[in-house]
């Protein structure tokens, strides 16, 4: 049995919360905040842009840490699950490995590359793992993609484009400080960065367009380089004046026998705007794979904690979830602010 410990009770933490409840092998065995109420169970103010809002949950046989050297000095963890802000990443891994932790972090790893490189140091030298919280290779229709990708059915990877685009979060004051939240381009557009690199591989170079907002990228579209000049991969993320769309994400990709192609937005009230998950093959056919049903987010970050489970009980670090990968997905996000920045085609690798 993973023993987990949960630092940080706001959406994030809530969310992963739900999931431990349904995964067999884990048991959420304490949480950590700061927040006397949350400590007593009343998460009833917490909500966020998708699942149920927040409710009173029963803490009983969950130790309870006002801080994290409380938690982190509990023997009987196994994991902890970082859902703090993003600043506060590095240092708590940090903590968290040298206690003697597996760790997981919820995206973005941390706000520089160099912070990142650090953590999976730590993890190494504690001969911990440490796993990223990058979940969107696990929604339904992004991990079809992915599984028909390596299926090898299609033929080979041609290229593709990747949206993610929300409306002004104008209730997050920080949201566009690069040294707390980052920004939407590491805080929102870090998603398609970290599944571009899963199916890719890392690019060699990129060119973006945007605009700033102070010096933080608020809005741009991206056409990413590869040492194979065949692939053609482009994304538009960020930030626009679209109040009545708060959310929107999507993707169009292009195998040499199929194209498949995805989008959802959120509206104005919560209504849903979908195309699904639609396969075209090179045969004139055009289908809808069946989706699974339930909440598509909620499964996925069940099968999230799924995989950071089987992670660490089989020793086999994750391929989705890595530390490397995350940071790639970081280092991506910043090579496109100096492109942007710079106007001009900015060397990755």
């Amino acid at each position: 049995m993973l023993r987990v410990g949960i630092a940080g009770i706001g959406f994030m933490g809530w969310i992963h919360y739900l999931a431990y409840r349904k995964v067999k092998g884990v048991k959420l065995a304490a949480v950590c905040t700061r927040d006397t109420r949350k400590l007593a169970g009343d998460w009833r103010g917490i909500q966020g842009n998708f699942g149920p809002p927040g409710e009173q949950v029963d803490l009983s046989g969950v130790a309870k840490y006002s801080d994290l050297a409380g938690l982190l000095g509990d023997p009987s963890i196994d994991l902890v699950d970082l859902c703090l802000p993003p600043h506060l990443h590095c240092e708590a891994s940090m903590a968290a490995l040298k206690a003697g932790k597996h760790v997981f972090v919820e995206k973005p790893m941390a706000l520089t590359a160099a912070d990142c490189d650090k953590m999976v140091k730590a993890a190494n030298k504690a001969g911990k793992q440490i796993l990223v919280g990058h979940v969107l290779p696990l929604l339904p229709e992004y991990a079809f993609a992915r599984k028909a990708i390596a299926g090898g059915k299609y033929g080979k990877l041609l290229g593709g484009h990747f949206k993610r685009v929300i409306s002004d979060p104008l209730w997050l004051k920080d949201f566009y400080n690069p040294a707390t939240v980052g920004g939407p381009l590491v805080d929102l557009h870090v998603h398609d960065a970290h599944f571009i690199r899963l199916l890719f591989g890392m690019p060699t170079a990129v060119t973006s367009q945007g605009r700033l907002r102070g010096e933080t990228v608020e809005y741009c579209v991206s056409q990413f380089q590869f040492a194979d000049r065949s692939l053609v991969v482009s994304s538009a993320s960020g930030v626009v004046n679209q109040q009545g769309r708060p959310f929107t994400h999507g993707f169009e990709i292009h195998l040499e026998k199929a194209t498949l192609y995805f989008d959802l937005a959120v509206l104005a009230g919560g209504n849903l705007q979908i195309t699904p998950l639609t396969l075209l093959d090179s045969k004139g056919k055009a289908e809808q794979p069946k989706m699974p049903e339930g909440d598509p987010m909620l499964t996925a970050f069940e099968a999230e904690v799924k995989e950071v489970a089987r992670s660490i009980s089989s020793g086999r670090p994750s391929a989705l979830l890595s530390g490397d990968l995350a940071r790639d997905a970081i280092v991506l996000c910043h090579k496109q602010t100096h492109a942007v920045r710079s106007g001009k085609t900015v060397k990755v690798s």
